[in-house]
């Protein structure tokens, strides 16, 4: 049976209602779950045995909508796969979580500035020039240029006309590194799903408010990765060390190839460098700090110092030695570091890389 709009009987609402939680419960899972739709899947199955999920929800049904949407198909092999529009849900939902806590966070951050802005007005004024914008006439200073002549009739010439001055805004390139060592999800408390979420949020952001800047996003145990930004719903922790120098180097290497002059390296970590690559080795200590392994990541922040490339630090840690050395790192960078809760990581992320991105060049 059709029904038209307003006319849609209350249970209905209600069926609808619920299979968009459902929906966004499932997406949720198959994050943490790194990607794994079928785990979702089966996670849900309990959550109904447990009596979370309604006895009347048919997750067979559930599961055929989900197909029939495009949300997860075939990968070919009888499994389930979380396609492209099941991504972009994932990455909406994580940035309409962390924008809705920077609502909470206090007056006086403007999370998105107006989309399309290229410009950045300035308060310094010079003349007019033929195709200047008109709205950004300085009425005060042209009025006083025309008074300056004289002041019994002030009449306006074209050489009396004063402008706001404006920079261009460059475009801005980001690579985010999330530390994927097993210590991410040690002591009773998950810090990596709240970084990935960071991330999915800010590809998301970038790719709607701002496709003029990039993302590249690196995961980084024992090894550093690139991650296409529509797999990054199916990272997850390992059994790793923390390889910070092969994480920053691989970010400088992606950062250099883009052609933005503002370009930024996200570092998000709960803790100390724990190894590096010899060759063909691993050398790992993951006792206290290793000279030979913090003086080597050392030397890699000093490269992107040289290079311009703004390093943030975002330490999901307060340990008083761990402090030391991201304070060590951060100057040697000549960049930022915050100590953050998972809680609140999106809070410092976003402030970072809106305040990164609307720094100006003269050209």
């Amino acid at each position: 049976m059709d029904y038209r709009y307003g006319q849609l009987p209350l249970d209905l609402l209600r069926s609808l209602l619920t299979f968009e939680e459902l929906v966004r419960m499932f997406l949720e899972l198959v994050s943490r779950l790194g990607g794994d739709v079928e785990a979702a899947l089966d996670a849900m199955r309990e959550l109904q045995e447990m009596g979370i999920i309604g006895e009347d929800v048919d997750l067979s049904e559930f599961r055929r909508i989900l197909e029939e949407r495009g949300l997860v198909g075939d990968d070919g092999k009888g499994n389930l796969q979380l396609l492209a529009p099941g991504e972009r849900r994932i990455r909406k939902a994580a940035l309409e979580e962390i924008f809705s806590s920077l609502s909470r966070s206090g007056p006086g951050f403007h999370s998105i500035p107006r989309p399309g802005s290229s410009i950045e007005v300035m308060p310094e004024t010079r003349k007019y020039e033929f195709g200047d914008d008109i709205a950004r006439l300085d009425g005060i200073r042209t009025v006083a240029n025309a008074s300056r002549r004289d002041l019994e009739d002030i009449s306006l010439s074209p050489e009396d006309f004063e402008v706001f001055d404006v920079e261009d805004q460059s475009a801005c390139a980001t690579a985010i590194a999330i530390d994927i060592s097993h210590s991410m999800i040690l002591y009773g408390e998950d810090r990596f799903t709240p970084a990935k979420k960071v991330a999915l949020a800010l590809t998301e952001l970038i790719l709607d408010k701002y496709p003029k800047d990039t993302i590249d996003i690196v995961l980084f145990g024992d090894q550093a990765v690139s991650v296409p930004t529509e797999h990054l719903s199916r990272a997850k922790v390992g059994p790793f060390h923390t390889n910070t120098k092969a994480g920053l180097a691989l970010c400088r290497t992606l950062l250099n190839r883009r052609r933005s002059r503002n370009k930024q390296i996200f570092l998000i970590t709960d803790g100390k460098p724990s190894c590096i690559q010899e060759g063909s080795r691993l050398y790992k200590n993951p006792f206290g700090l290793d000279l030979k392994i913090v003086n080597r990541t050392l030397e890699e922040a000093e490269r992107c110092r040289r290079e311009e490339i703004q390093l943030t630090t975002f330490m999901i840690a307060t340990d008083e030695y761990l402090v030391k050395f991201v304070d060590t790192l951060t100057k040697v960078a000549r960049g930022r570091a915050y100590y953050a809760s998972p809680d609140d990581l999106g809070t410092f992320v976003f402030r970072d890389y809106i305040r990164n991105r609307k720094k100006l060049f003269r050209g």
